[in-house]
């Protein structure tokens, strides 16, 4: 191995060293940086349904269940 080829490891490596000392980022964080990053705007209102429905089968249960009803 050459010396270039050791110097990108071991910049690798700090930076892996860097990302692990960071603390942890939240799910919704990490979602919206996805977003960002990869540009996949397509996905959200898919994720936004689905969070309703599942607001709604836990509602479903309580004493607001007879007001869900109504709506559909």
């Amino acid at each position: 191995m050459n010396q270039e080829d050791q110097r990108e490891q071991q910049a690798q490596g700090e930076d892996f060293s860097r990302q692990a000392q960071g603390g942890q980022v939240g799910f919704f964080a990490e979602f919206w940086d996805f977003l960002l990053h990869n540009k996949k705007w397509w996905i959200t209102p898919i994720v936004i349904v689905l969070l309703l429905f599942g607001v709604l089968v836990m509602l479903s249960g309580t004493a607001v269940a007879p007001f869900i009803y109504t709506l559909f």
